[in-house]
């Protein structure tokens, strides 16, 4: 006679809806993967053209249709951007400056007031940060004017210190916004514990909260850095002055080039330059402007 065992569960009767639950995640998985690389091929191809262009001659660059692999490769096109104006040193150097001094500027002032607004009860600090957020909605092109009348006023036109002033008033609204969220996400009982101990308010946050908010102080510094190195409407106004451009005017010089023919090697070659920062200090603090996003949301 038969025994059937009525503890021991049909394996038989699970194993397809199992089976089908694996291979619905597996498809899931499969398909994030994929879309996953098509988009970042997408990205990448931009800047793979770029640079494959810049390292092929100048009668190769400009021809039509365009060659995918350099059949020769050259440097003549960076050879040519060193010679080319007052050389791309001078402008890659005034760039460097413009966006160290924007990037130390920004950090500074946003640091100190995104800590008065998120520990101070003050009248009308609520209007008052309002009020420096609505300025995100002003377009920013409309009050170059009044700015470029401003410096002229103050002796600092056609100066990069006076530009590094322009592009770090139009960093603070958003990272005000991102600090003062960073600095409310810290407890206060670790400043009053400073506190007691001796260290003064300003010690406190310095010494406490700082270094806890630092992901959020480097995602402004780096918006701070992209702005400025990108930046190419407030140079052309507020700079005159040939050996004081930035790299971004220099591109456009070589857009146009002479006679209004295009040296497209040329233009990649500078595109190559410009990029290469950038990617570097992206790749650098990649962990701290992800960290820093996410905790600048979460409070509001």
């Amino acid at each position: 006679m038969a025994t059937i065992n009525l503890n021991r569960p049909d394996r038989r009767r699970f194993a397809g809806p199992r089976t089908s639950g694996k291979l619905a995640r597996a498809a899931s998985t499969g398909g994030f993967h994929l879309i996953s690389g098509v988009l970042t091929l997408a990205f990448l191809f931009p800047l793979l053209w770029a640079l494959l262009n810049s390292v092929k001659g100048q009668a190769e660059a400009n021809q039509q249709p365009p060659t995918w692999f350099p059949r020769t490769w050259s440097l003549e096109n960076y050879r040519g951007l060193a010679s080319y104006g007052e050389g791309i040193g001078t402008y890659l150097f005034n760039s460097l400056v413009l966006s160290g001094l924007t990037v130390a500027g920004t950090v500074v002032v946003c640091a100190l007031g995104g800590y008065g607004f998120a520990r101070f009860e003050f009248r009308g600090h609520k209007p008052l940060f309002g009020l420096t957020l609505a300025i995100l909605m002003v377009p920013y092109a409309t009050i170059l004017l009044p700015l470029y009348i401003v410096l002229g006023k103050l002796g600092l036109q056609n100066s990069v210190v006076g530009l590094a002033l322009v592009l770090v008033m139009f960093q603070l609204p958003f990272g005000i916004f991102l600090m003062r969220n960073s600095f409310e996400s810290v407890p206060r009982e670790l400043e009053e514990a400073a506190m007691v101990d001796g260290c003064s308010t300003f010690g406190a946050m310095r010494r406490v909260a700082l270094p806890i908010v630092m992901p959020g102080l480097v995602t402004v510094g780096l918006f701070a850095f992209l702005a400025s190195w990108n930046e190419f409407l407030a140079p052309l106004i507020f700079l005159n002055d040939g050996t004081r451009y930035t790299l971004p005017i220099m591109l456009v010089n070589v857009r146009y080039g002479a006679y209004g023919i295009v040296d497209y090697g040329a233009l990649q070659a500078g595109v190559v330059i410009a990029m290469v920062p950038c990617l570097v200090l992206y790749l650098l603090l990649q962990r701290f402007y992800v960290s820093g996003i996410v905790n600048g949301a979460l409070r509001g």
